[in-house]
């Protein structure tokens, strides 16, 4: 029995390595993508151990001047005074951003689609992907154009109108809804590209057979486009819950700064890590924030592809 299992082995590992030479030109093409994520997401994470030290930059490598303290970078988060009120507001910021940028990606694809004339399509396309290519501290500049109290243009059409200007930057609760408002302007446009993509390789033999049988062009859309978007939508929401602990500090911080009126509805965890470095300079702790989120967003893909797999297999990752 075990010479055949042997044997079995042998033959398996020559017809795998049969494999590779018969196509060493295929699989040198993603040599540079494997070293791109070797170099770049692997090998950094033997740094891990700086979320278990009390880390001195000017010690050797894994070496004496940064003793091992255990789990005490990860109290200075979580026994801090609001931790729980950052972590509740990552959690729905990041929330809203997903839920209501694919609900808004599948809308403005499935209307790109549906446009007939490619001039009046093309140009769409491009204003839509225009303000991906804009820099949160550009959009920053904009937003304190509109939403300032004395100069902002809404202000200043409120007041023409008769009535009382709003103090944006003084009233937290309305924050949530701009930062998605400034969020879904930014970047639903470019995220529609998969979608679009997806659609676009929908067999149209089943939209003659569909207009055939005297479905409407809604009908088509409802029963046909929206639908054929279940898998690609399913992927990108576990790729998108992954990252649910992580809020986005570079839109956050360029939008709101350090306003401690707005913390209440804005202070995520990465702003508060951020603030946390500059007065105490302890990289440790940083890292251990840094490896709480990444293990939560971890625990988090894995239950999203649990729930998907069981209410519909096919559109799960793993």
């Amino acid at each position: 029995m075990s010479r055949k299992n042997t044997a079995y082995d042998t033959q398996k590992s020559r017809t795998f390595l049969q494999e590779i030479l018969h196509n060493r030109y295929l699989y040198l093409l993603t040599l540079p993508g494997l070293l791109f994520f070797i170099i770049f997401n692997y090998l950094p994470m033997a740094g891990l151990y700086i979320a278990f030290v009390k880390y001195t930059p000017l010690a050797p490598f894994f070496g004496i001047g940064s003793p091992f303290v255990g789990l005490k970078n990860f109290e200075f988060f979580l026994t801090s005074r609001n931790w729980i009120t950052i972590t509740v507001n990552t959690l729905f910021l990041n929330a809203l951003f997903i839920s209501t940028g694919l609900v808004v990606q599948i809308i403005l694809a499935v209307s790109l689609n549906e446009m007939t004339s490619k001039y009046t399509k093309k140009i769409t396309q491009a204003f839509m992907f225009l303000p991906n290519f804009i820099s949160w501290t550009v959009v920053a500049v904009f937003s304190l154009a509109l939403f300032s109290t004395d100069e902002g243009l809404i202000n200043q059409f409120i007041r023409a109108l008769g009535g009382k200007g709003i103090n944006f930057y003084q009233t937290p609760e309305i924050w949530p809804v701009l930062l998605v408002m400034l969020r879904l302007w930014k970047g639903a446009g470019f995220g529609t590209v998969i979608y679009l993509a997806t659609i676009s390789g929908i067999d149209q033999e089943i939209y003659e057979a569909a207009i055939i049988d005297g479905a409407s062009r809604m009908g088509r859309i409802w029963h046909i486009t929206v639908p054929m978007l279940k898998t690609t939508t399913a992927m990108l929401l576990i790729m998108s819950v992954g990252s649910i602990f992580y809020g986005d500090f570079g839109m956050i911080y360029a939008l709101i700064g350090d306003n401690p009126m707005l913390r209440s509805t804005t202070d995520v965890i990465d702003i508060f890590v951020y603030r946390a470095m500059r007065m105490n300079n302890n990289i440790g702790m940083s890292s251990a924030v840094g490896l709480f989120q990444s293990v939560l967003g971890f625990i988090t893909v894995v239950a999203a592809n649990w729930v998907i797999k069981r209410l519909d297999p096919e559109s799960a990752l793993f």
